[in-house]
């Protein structure tokens, strides 16, 4: 899962960057309209699956302590 987690951490992070990047030179009512359509619920759902992503890795070391 901490795998899974990093990667997804590291390319969320990257699209946040080319994200503001793009905004710098797309300033139009259209890519407020994108931002708010799109992006900020991919970024929204990525933080809440970094959650999930964090309790499942808590559970799993729950589940193989208890195995030992």
């Amino acid at each position: 899962m901490n795998a899974a987690a990093a990667r997804l951490s590291s390319l969320t992070k990257e699209l946040r960057l080319k994200w503001l990047q793009t905004r710098e030179t797309w300033t139009d009512s259209r890519s407020a309209e994108f931002e708010a359509k799109y992006m900020q619920e991919l970024f929204a759902s990525v933080d809440r699956s970094m959650e999930v992503l964090s309790q499942l890795d808590k559970v799993i070391m729950r589940i193989r302590k208890d195995c030992e």
